[in-house]
């Protein structure tokens, strides 16, 4: 999932952006409402944590203008203020959750989850695949026997292939849950993930259509 990080603090944002990269998510980092505003208007979003303190205005401004325009991505805000009332205009600005800071980086991680779960882009939170039962949310993989662990950057190519499930899936589009904004893209990324893939969960999974890109099984 590719996710907008708005946040001016660097040390917060730092181990935000680490901690949130690490379970496979390509992470585009804003540090004020400006960069924020153009980020989105390039790039598409599975989620978005949001400061409200920023230098140039209000991160609740940039919310309002989201959903002014029909943007309906989750936000978890993310900020110091902890009264109520805060809250209170926080969610009815169309926030989705609103964490504390400071907070803990796994209850970060529990918030991104439950906001997966409940406006993931994948219509069907659990599918079947092969012989796999797969749990998107809690990114579980078992055949009733075996449980298949995947790295955070496997599961991210594999939820792109499972968005669109017996469809051909580009190699850029790929790319695209794998890599922020601006970071070097290297060549056979893609192909290394899902040979890896392939080893875990069987070669015939993940289809090769040559020139085009690639193709999940269909139940």
């Amino acid at each position: 999932m590719r996710i907008l990080l708005v946040e001016d603090d660097d040390a917060i944002g730092g181990a935000v952006k680490d901690h949130v990269n690490a379970a496979g998510h390509a992470v585009d980092w804003a540090r004020s409402v400006t960069e924020a505003k153009e980020y989105s208007a390039v790039a598409s979003y599975g989620l978005v944590l949001l400061d409200l303190l920023l230098p140039d205005g209000s991160g609740l401004t940039f919310l309002e203008g989201l959903r002014d325009h029909g943007n309906r991505v989750p936000v978890i805000i993310l900020t110091a203020r902890d009264q109520i009332s805060d809250r209170i205009s926080g969610l009815n600005a169309g926030a989705d959750d609103y964490l504390v800071k400071p907070f803990h980086l796994d209850e970060l991680s529990a918030r991104i989850h439950a906001v997966a779960r409940r406006y993931g882009s994948n219509d069907q939170p659990r599918v079947e695949v092969g012989p796999w039962k797969i749990a998107i949310a809690e990114r579980t993989i078992t055949d009733g026997e075996r449980c298949i662990d995947l790295t955070g950057r496997e599961w991210a190519v594999l939820e792109r292939l499972l968005h669109r499930q017996g469809a051909v899936v580009s190699k850029p589009q790929i790319e695209d849950a794998l890599y922020e904004l601006g970071a070097e893209v290297e060549s056979n990324t893609v192909e290394v993930y899902v040979s890896r893939l392939r080893k875990k969960l069987g070669g015939e999974l993940v289809a090769t259509v040559r020139g085009v890109g690639y193709r999940i099984a269909t139940a």
